[in-house]
């Protein structure tokens, strides 16, 4: 048995991301570039793996949320452009520009402190400036056009910026057509307004995460970037693909490290919240809270044992489960049982807890394992 195996692990299969990416690639129009979404750790899949591969199929871009993660791809030798979503501290504009990092603008103070930090060290600073469309979170403010124009056209004067894309979020394009699509037009008046008045261009136009990727090929534009499909798991079902299917990345298994036998009658875990109501053969798995597996799913979900369905009894521990094995008389000590994966999908769980599954992927704790399956 090898160690990383011998407790919790998730695998992460390479082959399935490829799949991914390429079933992705091909709803593009020739000319659209991709954005490999890798923040969170890649959802919880490992970030660096997952640009190495990304970088190896010819993926154009890749983002992250915040600056310590474009910061960990460079150190790992991550030479694709990375463009951080959010915002960075202008007292850290300096390591931006030193990493060759792209920034999100969307404020004259972080804009301005790139700027300086570009002319300083003779170089040019690239940005992406954000247009807040309707998701109300961060960006230039795009409800009037004309102020919009005129508060990013300031923004693109500055020397020692490269202002090479602008791009907003859609709020709701899994749920709302109409909302999107009130975005995109805004997104496209303000785009058309700094063309027409200052002359101001953008190499590259992008509003497409995975649900308007998947369901609305009008805002593709120059580049999409998919996220949670990356990872084989769609944002909504309406926005499942026709044909061909994405792939789940990752799946999360266990190994039983115990197995008692309880007379009926007898609690189990803490609180004493359940009592076997038989005579009853447990199983103690190896994973709990500690790991990611969230505490709510006590007494209300199952793992998969020899293909077997089998419910967990009880609270989730921090570091253990426990497992009703009674009808199950072949499961020994060293079976795999499997939380997530081919035969128990994800989207299960996140139904259970009332979340989605992005949630559930990130929520997976630094001490599992993590086992690239080629």
């Amino acid at each position: 048995m090898e160690l990383e195996r011998a407790r919790t692990w998730a695998e992460v299969s390479l082959p399935a991301l490829e799949h991914n990416y390429r079933a992705l690639r091909a709803q593009l129009q020739p000319g659209c570039r991709f954005l490999g979404v890798v923040k969170a750790d890649g959802y919880g899949h490992g970030a660096v793996t997952v640009a190495r591969r990304l970088e190896q199929l010819g993926c154009e871009m890749l983002a992250v949320a915040e600056l310590n993660e474009g910061l960990q791809l460079r150190r790992a030798g991550i030479t694709l452009p990375i463009l951080i979503f959010g915002v960075t501290p202008v007292e850290f504009a300096d390591r931006v520009v030193a990493e060759d990092l792209t920034q999100t603008v969307f404020t004259p103070e972080l804009a301005q402190a790139l700027s300086r930090a570009a002319r300083k060290r003779g170089k040019q600073a690239r940005v992406h400036i954000k247009l807040d469309t309707g998701m109300s979170r961060v960006g230039v403010p795009a409800w009037d056009a004309a102020q919009a124009a005129r508060e990013v056209a300031e923004l693109c004067e500055l020397p020692g910026l490269v202002h090479e894309g602008i791009f907003t979020h859609f709020a709701n394009a899994d749920g709302d057509e109409e909302f999107t699509m009130l975005q995109f037009t805004r997104f496209l008046d303000v785009v058309e307004r700094l063309e027409k008045d200052y002359g101001v261009t953008f190499e590259i136009r992008h509003c497409a995460a995975s649900a308007a990727a998947l369901k609305y090929p009008c805002t593709h534009l120059d580049m999409v970037r998919p996220g949670i499909a990356l990872y084989g798991h769609y944002p909504d079902p309406s926005c499942r693909m026709e044909g061909e299917q994405l792939c789940p990345v990752m799946s999360l298994y266990s190994r039983v490290s115990a197995i008692r036998r309880l007379p009926s009658g007898t609690p189990v875990s803490y609180g004493c919240t359940h009592l076997v109501r038989r005579d009853t053969r447990v199983a103690v798995l190896p994973i709990g809270y500690g790991d990611g597996l969230s505490r709510l799913l006590s007494d209300r979900t199952e793992v998969v044992l020899g293909g077997v369905r089998a419910p967990i009894l009880g609270r989730i521990c921090m570091d253990m489960c426990m497992v009703d094995v009674t009808d199950l008389p072949q499961v020994q000590v060293g079976d795999v049982a499997t939380v997530f994966g081919p035969d128990r999908p994800l989207e299960e769980l996140a139904d259970q807890l009332g979340t989605i599954t992005y949630e559930l992927l990130c929520d997976l704790s630094g001490r599992v394992r993590r086992v690239c399956v080629e």
